[in-house]
């Protein structure tokens, strides 16, 4: 088979929403034609799109090293190809917004800013280049720059979804969630089976609602929340895809609702497709401490944050129903992201902990953990983990009276 026939299945898996399967036909494209700058450029921007749909953020920052790689390769075989740096300046920018060290997010967003200054040098009509431009402008704070060059490119080629997807962030970042929707929705005409992009328009509906100081409007808002995040998983169910990010975003605005029973279910419904995602039962966990539930929540947690056998894993998630799989979970490192976990997780342990039944010393070694990092320089986890000590100190737990309830927020 030629190259071509590979890029053209690449590009209808693409279209349909099939990223894994357009990454396999444009790997395959790139072995084929491994000179072809184009095919490894186009191989990169599918990659970074690919992970819109994953959740751990190690499998995400995998993939980000391979969409970089391609983009590398694509330079190296041509150093002139305007779209080769465009795709470059996209995967770097994603790269950096995963990334906690502040020098070295700044320095991957430099990098991405001089790749889509240089792919504009070669070719000043690379609208793609321009949006993402755009795009790293946003990362960097620089408002009135980036809404000044998205809008360039929406009057260059409105065609593309990467303009409408990213005018729509530059609206988001200006707190123009209405208009950044109906951005989305252009996109979404445009390529109707990209379910990230139905995700970022419910999470704007989402946001709408929790702004809204009117009970009636707030309803309808999470309502058309729920709608987008419904049509991802029915796309991904047509397509055959094992997908549980929509059950989570599903999750995300029960939850704003306080309708946490329905919450936890949707949650469960993401272990169904990955039992040993910790992520899912860290999401799990705080669900079931919102809704009161602590003694279930522990477990949740313990799983997210100190791993579990695969017998724990269905105490963790609730139990195990016909259509789960038990399986052991490796827990998470503590990160930005998985902080709220362990903050709740000690504060939860110690809360419980009884003279005959006691939890303190895992409730402070994980106040250990905490207090060692970055992240106690927040004043609600310092504030926390002292309550977590002051409990423990007398061994009392939830008999204390002391309300333990976390502070910090997600």
């Amino acid at each position: 088979r030629f190259a071509t026939s590979y890029t053209l299945e690449g590009d209808a898996h693409f279209t349909a929403g099939q990223l894994d399967a357009a990454i396999i036909a444009y790997n395959e494209a790139a072995r084929v034609d491994p000179t072809n700058a184009d095919v490894l450029a186009q191989l990169s921007r599918i990659q970074t799109y690919s992970t819109a749909l994953l959740v751990r953020q190690t499998d995400i920052l995998a993939r980000l090293d391979e969409a970089i790689e391609s983009a590398e390769k694509a330079i190296e075989v041509n150093p002139d190809n305007s779209y080769a740096h465009a795709m470059y300046s996209f995967a770097l920018n994603w790269k950096a917004s995963y990334i906690s060290d502040n020098r070295e997010a700044q320095a991957l967003l430099t990098k991405s800013e001089q790749e889509a200054v240089r792919a504009l040098q070669l070719d000043n009509t690379n609208t793609l280049a321009l949006a993402f431009y755009a795009e790293v402008l946003v990362d960097q704070q620089k408002w009135t720059q980036a809404q000044q060059t998205i809008d360039q490119a929406w009057q260059r080629d409105p065609s593309l979804m990467d303009v409408h997807r990213v005018h729509a962030y530059v609206l988001e970042s200006l707190g123009e969630y209405a208009l950044a929707i109906q951005a989305y929705d252009r996109a979404i005409a445009i390529t109707p089976n990209l379910t990230f992009l139905y995700l970022r328009a419910g999470a704007g509906y989402r946001r709408l609602a929790f702004e809204s100081p009117n009970e009636e409007v707030q309803r309808q808002l999470y309502e058309k929340s729920l709608e987008y995040f419904a049509q991802t998983a029915r796309i991904n169910q047509q397509l055959g895809v094992q997908d549980p990010t929509p059950y989570l975003s599903i999750a995300r605005t029960y939850s704003q609702m306080g309708e946490f029973f329905i919450a936890i279910r949707n949650v469960q419904k993401t272990i169904e497709f990955q039992p040993d995602n910790a992520v899912f039962y860290g999401e799990l966990g705080v669900l079931y401490h919102k809704n009161r539930n602590y003694e279930t929540g522990i477990l949740a947690f313990k799983c997210a944050v100190r791993g579990c056998t695969a017998e724990e894993s269905c105490d963790g998630r609730g139990g195990c129903g016909p259509n789960d799989t038990p399986a052991e979970v490796t827990g998470l490192p503590l990160s930005q992201s998985t902080v709220y976990y362990y903050d709740i997780y000690a504060s939860e342990l110690a809360a419980l902990s009884t003279p005959k039944v006691s939890y303190c010393s895992e409730a402070l070694a994980i106040a250990d953990i905490v207090e060692a990092s970055e992240y106690i320089s927040d004043p609600n986890i310092a504030a926390d983990m002292a309550v977590v000590r002051t409990i423990c100190a007398f061994d009392v737990g939830a008999n204390s009276g002391v309300d333990t309830a976390p502070t910090a927020m997600p």
